[in-house]
């Protein structure tokens, strides 16, 4: 098994979790993919009765969009860096059979570049892998049902915000009597922490260059709200906030002051206002010397961390938001369930037994990936 290069993250089996391997086989695994602005990343999980077992991870920052702002083209460089990342995905995904159900999505870059097309081909071309560039609306909605498990029984409602790259999605969604969760409205932000680093170039960003991303994000805000009442409710404790993003889990770490990043430690835990205020002001007094020293920030995140420090800073302050729950999951966890549950809708009783109805489209079972 190759071990990771610089800037990736794999999630290895144990020896044990090895030896077990062939017992599991045949409950099938799920593959997901979320290559966005930023990173590519990919999970490999199995079903349970409640949800899913994760058993590999893999992520890598890739930076997709990079220069993007500049032309709306995916850069040769930054093409070249994603197919090397989809490649590994590709060998990893190869070592479980079968895969059940598979689903690999792109989001704001690939919607953005006018070359879209000739990536998605190229992807094709040389992983085999079938690249579905989603909506933002369907973006916002796979970040949702990833977010939902974290969600307070207590509560019905929920304002989701996702932190990418190239944009950034905040959904309201509400819980039905019956379980069921839909979105009742989201507006999608034409910004992430990658274009708008790159929008304001420098380590440092301007104290103007700052402020001006929290005004122009309230702004967009101020339609949303008028529409949906979302500030009433939040204040009468009827809606749970929910981030999830890079910069999300990096406050989460930071407030926790852990030594090195867990995702045990931070996914699932609140944040109060006045605490996310402390650790956003204590973020931006590092300074760029500082976060690139920063066990749970480093060099590449560095940049990007107080672009989405901005957008909190303007969501917080724009609702008075007293608690944000913090999540490590989000898209890739919303292609799981979303796969799972359909799967699981998918069979049907016939003669007495079982059987699975497959559709066409992203499904594969039995069959060894790319012979499709």
């Amino acid at each position: 098994m190759p071990k990771p290069q610089a800037g990736e993250k794999r999630k290895y089996r144990t020896p044990d979790q090895l030896d077990r391997k062939n017992e599991r086989q045949g409950s099938g695994y799920y593959a997901a993919i979320d290559l966005g602005t930023n990173s590519c990343r990919l999970v490999i999980a199995q079903p349970t009765p409640s949800s899913f077992h994760v058993v590999e991870t893999f992520s890598k920052i890739t930076r997709l969009g990079e220069d993007i702002i500049h032309g709306n083209m995916l850069t040769k460089p930054a093409v070249k860096r994603t197919l090397a990342a989809l490649r590994v995905c590709r060998a990893i995904i190869d070592e479980y059979s079968p895969i059940i159900r598979m689903r690999f999505v792109a989001t704001a870059a690939c919607r953005r570049a006018l070359n879209g097309k000739e990536f998605e081909e190229a992807v094709e071309r040389e992983t085999g892998l079938d690249m579905e560039v989603i909506s933002s609306k369907e973006e916002a909605r796979l970040a949702v049902v990833g977010c939902m498990p974290l969600l307070n029984r207590m509560l019905k409602r929920a304002l989701v915000f996702d932190i990418g790259g190239g944009s950034t999605e905040i959904s309201l969604a509400r819980v039905t009597e019956t379980g069921k969760t839909f979105i009742e409205g989201f507006v999608s932000l034409p910004y992430g922490v990658v274009t708008i680093s790159e929008a304001f170039p420098g380590k440092e960003m301007t104290n103007l260059a700052y402020n001006t991303i929290v005004d122009r994000t309230q702004k967009i805000l101020q339609e949303f709200e008028e529409k949906y009442h979302i500030a009433e409710a939040i204040k009468n404790q009827e809606i749970q906030v929910i981030g999830t993003s890079g910069t999300v889990t990096v406050l989460g770490a930071v407030h926790l002051n852990l030594p090195r990043y867990n995702r045990a430690a931070v996914d699932g835990i609140a944040l109060s206002g006045a605490d996310v205020e402390k650790v956003i002001n204590r973020i931006k007094n590092m300074g760029y010397e500082g976060r690139c020293r920063h066990s749970c920030i480093g060099k590449q995140k560095a940049d990007l961390t107080i672009s989405g420090c901005a957008i909190i800073e303007a969501l917080y302050s724009f609702w008075s938001i007293s608690e944000i729950t913090i999540a490590d999951r989000g898209i890739r966890e919303g292609i799981l369930l979303d796969m799972i549950h359909h799967q699981k809708n998918n069979y049907f009783r016939q003669d007495g037994r079982f059987r699975k109805r497959f559709k066409k489209g992203r499904q594969y079972a039995g069959k060894k990936f790319g012979s499709h």
